[in-house]
């Protein structure tokens, strides 16, 4: 199986999909439903997506589903309690030193596709304290991990570090 990035071709969708992200942006810029805003952001929208639709190959990854904002909460479910866990873990480290820390680089797997999955797994990665995502190489993040278990190899590492990310992310992102 090829692990390369996938950017599959624009189709119209992708087009209606950039027009949407835009014209919502102008909704939550503006912050009024008056009619002549909305008539503006459409045109403005329109423009936009005629003129630089093809430049946003990032949102290409979105899966397209009913579902998709009820897993796009769960990941935020579950990455607000990484975040609380991984704050506490590095709070007791700190505070007690006879927790160890053993930092270490890592490299862990991905297998998401999409530039924006990948980027939202090394984001998710990053803002989860203890863990720095300092490089993307193809299907390999390379993760700066404040305690690294010893003997820990690169599947116990994803394992570990973004496999359950990976698996929230993976239901509304390639």
């Amino acid at each position: 199986m090829d692990n390369t990035l996938v950017t599959p071709a624009i189709s119209l969708r992708h087009y209606v999909l950039v027009f949407g992200v835009c014209l919502l942006l102008w909704v939550l810029l503006v912050g009024n439903l008056a009619v002549q805003e909305l008539l503006a952001g459409v045109v403005v929208s329109a423009l936009v997506t005629l003129l630089f639709g093809s430049r946003f190959g990032i949102l290409t990854g979105l899966r397209f589903s009913p579902l998709v904002p009820l897993y796009i909460a769960g990941y935020l479910g579950y990455f607000m309690v990484a975040l609380v866990r991984a704050n506490l873990d590095l709070a007791l480290r700190v505070i007690a030193p006879s927790l160890p820390i053993r930092p270490a680089l890592v490299e862990v797997k991905t297998t998401l596709k999409s530039p924006l999955g990948r980027l939202l797994l090394a984001n998710s990665i990053t803002l989860t304290p203890g863990t720095l995502t300092v490089d993307v190489l193809d299907d390999t993040l390379l993760v700066h991990w404040v305690y690294c278990p010893p003997g820990t190899d690169m599947q116990q590492a994803t394992d570990k570090i973004a496999a359950s990310f990976e698996r929230h992310i993976g239901r509304f992102l390639l």
